[in-house]
Formats: structure tokens, sequence, C-alpha cells
């Protein structure tokens, strides 16, 4: 409940705050034709489905064609699907009304996470100059750790965008070859995820000050999802090659580690954060823990490479998009049993909804 009054509490302070009464009901009117109970899908070797979640059918197809798509985010009122493009190096816009592509955002060399900031209007993104792209592999690694010991290798940038005008109003440097972004609570502070060194960065967003900066190669490697439980109170990592998660607390002290199924990426508590759930994509797998303690508690058959998920909106079902399948699948979020396989896709990366589920990739 707390995160949709937030929402609610945000659309009526915009409302007030932009000059009164007649504003505000020219607002309502905008968003009146603003897809309702929709989700976005990125493929990356396509561009951006819109699916249906009263019957999971796909309503439309919006063309961003070339560009490879992956990070996507909804903005709070929904007229707005962002989408970071790894071959133009840029940010797409779409707008859901007229569902076309209506402004392009030049970022970086391979852009990939999107992230809302609790405020409402600011977009975090990162872009990796060093990055060479692709899947984890032997090659790959050694090619990194030689760059690193070299010290050559360079550290991504962090970007900031801001909805209100379109534009890039702040950059600051990552870490190397950053993945996962979330916030604090309080939404004062950037965390990340640094695929390329194995470490965690927490970032003071005023100043873009690195404040901590925690090691997880002990027993972890490639960290990519992260995401803050519903409390506050700990923080959970996936860790790609080492095939396990760091449980962290709000101080981002490691807690343990946790075997998962192979190859973990998106991650996501439900909203009473009792549950939490990880995308085991070599294992093909979506994996649900208790939380806090970490028992395995059931394993659901999913398809190949399946990177990314979200609730609906009703927290009813999870979609979970499968890239290397070309599908999506849907899953009753209480019984796990598989109620649907949407196909048609052509690499779906990300999945985000409107209205905005909680679990998502542009939500908590």
């Amino acid at each position: 409940m707390r995160f949709r009054s937030w929402w609610f509490l945000l659309g009526w302070g915009a409302v007030f705050l932009s000059g009164g009464v007649a504003i505000g009901l020219y607002a309502l009117a905008e968003t009146a034709t603003v897809p309702q109970n929709v989700a976005y899908v990125s493929n990356e070797e396509g561009g951006v489905t819109v699916l249906d979640l009263h019957d999971f059918k796909v309503i439309r197809e919006i063309p961003v064609d070339g560009v490879g798509p992956r990070g996507i985010v909804v903005t709070p009122d929904g007229r707005y699907v962002l989408t970071a493009n790894k071959r133009t190096k840029d940010v797409s816009v779409i707008d859901t009304v007229r569902m076309e592509v209506v402004r392009r955002i030049p970022i970086g060399t391979n852009p990939e996470f999107l992230r809302l900031h609790p405020n409402g209007y600011w977009i975090f993104t990162s872009h990796e100059p060093g990055a060479r792209g692709g899947p984890p592999g032997k090659e790959r690694e050694e090619e990194e750790e030689a760059a690193l010991q070299a010290g050559t290798f360079p550290p991504s940038r962090i970007v900031i965008i801001d909805t209100r005008a379109w534009t890039v109003v702040r950059s600051f440097q990552g870490g190397l070859e950053t993945e996962g972004i979330a916030f604090t609570p309080d939404g004062k502070r950037l965390v990340v995820t640094n695929e390329a060194d194995d470490t965690v960065s927490v970032f003071d967003i005023a100043t873009g000050e690195r404040v901590h900066h925690i090691d997880l190669s002990e027993q972890g490697y490639r960290p990519r999802g992260i995401k803050v439980s519903p409390d506050g109170r700990y923080w959970v990592v996936t860790l790609e090659a080492s095939s396990n998660l760091a449980l962290l607390d709000a101080e981002f002290r490691i807690l343990r580690f946790v075997p998962t199924g192979r190859g973990p990426y998106g991650v996501a508590f439900d909203r009473s954060g009792t549950r939490l759930f990880v995308a085991a994509a070599r294992a093909q797998q979506l994996q649900v823990f208790s939380f806090p303690d970490l028992r395995l508690q059931h394993e659901i058959p999913v398809g190949r490479r399946c990177w990314h998920f979200t609730f609906t909106p009703d927290d009813r079902y999870i979609l979970i998009a499968c890239g290397r399948s070309h599908d999506v699948h849907v899953i009753d979020a209480r019984t796990y049993e598989k109620v649907r396989v949407i196909t048609g896709f052509k690499l779906p990366w990300g999945i985000v909804t409107y209205p905005h589920a909680y679990g998502s990739l542009d939500m908590p």
C-alpha cells in the first residue's frame, strides 16, 4: 500500500503544483487515453510489444527498428515508455497514446538498465565504454581481467535523464560495467552492481560521490540484478557467473551468500516482502525463496534465458520475458502454475506494466 499511495500522491501533487485546478483538469484529460492494464516488452532484435493484461494478447507492435532496445521504463502517468538502445547508443521515448517513438536522447556506448527515481521524473541509466557486450564466457572474462590488471578498463558513466525537459541533466563516473540500478528508500543514494569487478557501489546522488564500495568476489562473480526489500532492511544481489545471490543489510554489510539455479539475473520481492523471486536464466527456472530466511520453496520451469519479469498490477500473475525462446510465460503468482505462453517475440529482454506493478524493472 505504501508504494501505491506514493504514486497517487505524486500524481495529485503534480496537479496542484502546476498552477491550479484548470491545469489539473487539462492534465487529466490528456492522460484519459493512456493505455490501461497493459505490459510493455522490449525486444532486443525488434521493437516494443504491447500486451493486454486482461487476456494476455498482443495489442500492438511499436517499431523501434535497428536500435536493440533492452532496459525499459514507464513514466508515472503512463504517457511515455523509454527504452535503452544498445546499437544506437541512445534512449527512445515512446508516446503510448500515439504508439510511436517521438524522441531520441543520446547516451553513450552500450546502455542497458533504466530505472525510475522515486521523485517520479528522473530516469537513471548507465553506459559502458569498455564493454564488449554479450553473455559472459572464458574469452571475455580473460580479456576483462587483463584490462583490469593493466588499468585500461574504462569505468561506466551513470546518466540522469529529466523527463520534464527530455535531456541529460547530470552524469558521473560509475563502476566497471555497471549493470543493475536501485535506490535507497529515501531516494538519496544510488546503488549499482558492477559486473566486471564483482562489486556493488553506492553513490550520493546529490554529489555523485561514491560512499560505499562492496567487494563480493570472495564468493560471488558478475553481479547483475539488485533489489531492496520492502521494509528497507535488506539488499539482494544476483551473481550470474557463480550462480548464487548475496544478502546485504541496510548498511551494505554482507550477511551471507545463498545458492541459486544457474545464471541468476532478474530478481524481485513480492509486495509483502515474504517471498523473493529469482530468474535463474541458464537453469530455465523462476525460483521462489521465502524471505528473509531464503529457503528455496519452488522452482517453476520457464523458457530459455529468461532475464526479467514483473507482477501484474493486481499481483495475481507474473510475466517473465524469455529471450532465447522468444516468448513470455504467464505464471499464477499464488499457485505457481503456468497459465499461458505468449509467442512471437524477438529476443525479449525487459517487461514492465502500466499501472506500475510491484516487482517490476522500474519499481522496487
